[in-house]
């Protein structure tokens, strides 16, 4: 047994503890056991009924507002006291806030604070009114004319929306959709072979997320689709799936937190897209559960109901799930790191299971990045010999892998 982000050892009690029972009653809740050392050993308490009662006299007399909390006598005289995440924060300690870092426990900073408050209040950083109330509209009227046919546009269609009433005016979801803003965006960067090599840099900033959206998926086409031409028909050939791309996307604006001057990342490379979105996961979540599409809970519901309506996405948190179900049939799956600041998705290039030895499997990744070639320009890419390499295209070729054009010096090979 060992201390986790959720449970925490008291050899003693002393005031130590009182840090951790405001850090779990401000997020997700945890468990503190008293009589056990550092190392998970089982010490117990010489006298656990006057522990008990120290324990709760503690909490009461310093926790502000009362938490909500059970105390447990075991078996081996030790204490168990579990801590449930509370709906009054910021629970305060000495008139400080605290929260979890891994094992420990630490003072949580202005900006968090801030979000304790409004969580306390049942208010959302995107509900706050916004410090600019001169806004403008016209691509938000775009989109909802192009993809729900309103033809009027006006200021029941924004209160409507949740975006503007008359007591506030604009909040700040209405300034996030607003044709220009003070809000962060985009970064893209596309890497060369490695990352020394920057082929394309663009930040899209302080404009409508939906102008956004749509530019960073104008830029994933230059570099992740082509044509190829079948005959008389002309095929768009998607690297990576851009259904996947665009609710990876969508989700990083909407579930994103708005208030940190920081912009999403996304690395761009020739055999994946890293997209790094500010902000963990919300309070009420964990991370198996965000992982396994088990439960959704919305940071931003107005900018999430925004994108649900003009179809951008499925507002009841299937982003993950369906990523995953576009990759069903491909050799690499798509990836998912939570951590406290951020989550990061990573789409890797789409190559179908195809049944491939090793040795072809390097041949087929080293073609998958050339569009047709001989195979003098192959060879030198892969560890094998000319003869080999040759062989290996050849067995691909049989199972209707490869498709090869041309004859004798003029043989070049393609992925079908």
């Amino acid at each position: 047994m060992k201390e986790t982000r959720t449970i925490e050892f008291k050899e003693k009690v002393t005031n130590t503890f009182l840090k951790t029972v405001s850090a779990f009653s401000n997020y997700n809740g945890g468990t503190i056991l008293f009589g056990i050392d550092d190392d998970g050993n089982v010490k117990g308490l010489p006298d656990v009924k006057q522990s008990c009662l120290d324990i709760e006299n503690k909490i009461n007399d310093s926790i502000c507002p009362q938490p909500d909390y059970t105390i447990e006598v075991q078996q081996d005289h030790t204490i168990k006291l579990s801590v449930k995440s509370g709906i009054q924060k910021p629970y305060l300690y000495k008139s400080k806030a605290y929260k979890r870092n891994d094992t420990a426990t630490i003072e949580v900073d202005i900006l968090e604070l801030s979000r304790l408050i409004l969580e306390g209040k049942n208010i959302r950083f995107e509900e706050l009114p916004c410090k600019n109330q001169e806004l403008s509209f016209e691509i938000l009227y775009r989109k909802l004319r192009e993809h729900i046919q309103i033809n009027t546009f006006n200021q029941d269609t924004l209160k409507t929306l949740n975006l503007y009433d008359n007591d506030n005016g604009y909040n700040n979801a209405a300034g996030i959709l607003a044709d220009k803003n003070h809000f962060p965006g985009i970064d893209i960067m596309k890497f060369g072979e490695n990352i020394s090599i920057i082929q394309k840099r663009v930040t899209f900033e302080n404009m409508s997320i939906l102008e956004v959206y749509d530019k960073t998926i104008d830029v994933f086409r230059d570099y992740y689709q082509y044509e190829e031409i079948q005959g008389s028909d002309r095929k768009t050939v998607e690297k990576i799936p851009e259904a996947a791309f665009r609710e990876a996307v969508a989700n990083a604006l909407i579930h994103r937190t708005w208030d940190m001057e920081s912009e999403i990342r996304i690395s761009m490379f020739d055999d994946r897209i890293e997209i790094v979105s500010p902000g963990g996961l919300p309070s009420g979540i964990t991370e198996d559960e965000y992982l396994a599409g088990k439960l959704s809970v919305l940071r931003n519901r107005i900018l999430a109901n925004v994108f649900y309506r003009l179809g951008f996405v499925e507002i009841f948190g299937t982003g993950i799930t369906r990523i995953k179900q576009l990759y069903k049939e491909g050799l690499s799956k798509p990836d998912f790191e939570v951590s406290e600041n951020t989550i990061k998705t990573v789409l890797p290039i789409f190559e179908k299971d195809l049944d491939l030895t090793e040795d072809e499997r390097v041949v087929y990744k080293t073609l998958s990045k050339i569009m047709l070639k001989p195979i003098s320009e192959i060879a030198p890419y892969v560890p094998f010999g000319k003869s080999k390499t040759t062989q290996l295209l050849k067995n691909m070729g049989k199972k209707g892998i490869i498709a090869v054009e041309g004859k004798g010096r003029g043989t070049k090979y393609i992925i079908k």
